[in-house]
């Protein structure tokens, strides 16, 4: 008699009926194994969660009071009839793939990936198995990364160009993740580093981890552009353009994203400058990190699903496709606007 599939996908998220849990799941579960902080993927109303050390303060932070559980890296739990770890991501600090296995079938649950290692996040370590959920949120040819130095440098030239004019420079980036690779990358000395109330909360938790990130100044009542000239001001994307931003006087604008590599998103946006930045895979990341599993089977999910698949199937996968509520790096994703 054949036993049920190792993972299955549900409306409440990827589900493993031997080990009675879910992956990221978007609706409330009994028990819920999470890959990272990101709201997309560790959403409140589970009855128990399992995350890694790394993960877990920012977990709880964003969600409050929860049952969290730790695992380490490479840690191997049995739960219920399968056995499962966690491993690094890339994708920000603390993130993880998820490993899961029955009777030797392996089957790994990407979350959120990034191949190119950042400074902050642990690096992304490949997982042999023979089925892998892969995301594809940036999966055509047209994204590509630029290596990490080349974009602290163009980062360093925009904020320096600008500092001279005696403007403020104001870069729209994701709380958690984007934001400290920005901060982490720039030159202190060019000027004073100041952050909006939801970039300077979830650094505090970052920096109580022991990651190495430059001083910052909270922006908040009587900092703006009179009382640090010059400055460069990390903030939300939602923050662009607000009341807000408007304490800064006639400053440049700009946001970090790698949907900045196509020119149209930027326009609509109504920016000067943005720059192509993620804490994604790029077309030869998901490529590289999909062969380097060995899987012979591999569903995509959250981003250009139906190219990516028709994609690896004519390089000889059996690849398929699996809906979720996950949003990857959203082009218009708003974050809440806390100062």
């Amino acid at each position: 008699m054949s036993r049920e599939p190792l993972l299955t996908f549900t409306d409440r998220g990827i589900c493993c009926p031997e080990g009675g849990f879910h992956i990221d799941p978007w609706r409330p579960v009994e028990r819920a194994l999470i890959t990272h902080g990101h709201s997309d993927h560790a959403r409140f109303g589970h009855g128990a969660y399992l995350a890694t050390e790394g993960s877990a303060p920012v977990i709880r932070y964003r969600l409050g009071d929860i049952d969290l559980s730790t695992i380490r890296y490479g840690e191997r739990r049995q739960i219920g009839g399968v056995t499962v770890s966690f491993h690094p991501a890339g994708h920000v600090p603390g993130s993880a793939q998820i490993r899961i296995e029955r009777a030797g079938e392996v089957w790994v649950v990407s979350g959120d990936y990034k191949t190119d290692a950042d400074g902050l996040s642990e690096p992304f370590e490949p997982v042999a198995c023979h089925a892998f959920i892969s995301e594809c949120t940036f999966g055509l040819p047209v994204f590509r990364w630029k290596p990490q130095a080349e974009i602290a440098g163009d980062l360093n030239t925009w904020w320096s160009e600008n500092a001279a004019a005696g403007r403020a420079s104001i870069i729209g980036a994701y709380t958690l993740g984007k934001a400290q690779r920005i901060m982490a990358s720039v030159d202190p000395s060019i000027g004073p580093i100041l952050t909006h109330g939801a970039v300077e909360a979830t650094t505090a938790v970052l920096r109580e981890q022991g990651l190495p990130l430059p001083p910052t100044l909270h922006a908040g009542s009587g900092i703006d552009g009179k009382s640090h000239p010059g400055a460069l001001v990390i903030a939300p994307p939602s923050a662009l353009g607000t009341s807000w931003a408007n304490r800064f006087g006639a400053a440049a604008e700009a946001f970090a994203s790698g949907w900045m590599a196509l020119r149209g998103v930027r326009r609509r946006r109504g920016l000067a400058r943005g720059f192509v930045m993620s804490d994604h895979a790029d077309w030869d990341g998901l490529n590289a990190a999909i062969r380097a599993t060995g899987a012979e089977r591999v569903f995509v999910t959250h981003g250009y699903t139906a190219i990516f698949r028709r994609w690896l199937e004519e390089q000889g996968f059996d690849a398929g496709i699996v809906a979720t509520e996950y949003e990857g790096e959203a082009s218009d994703a708003a974050e809440a606007v806390v100062e």
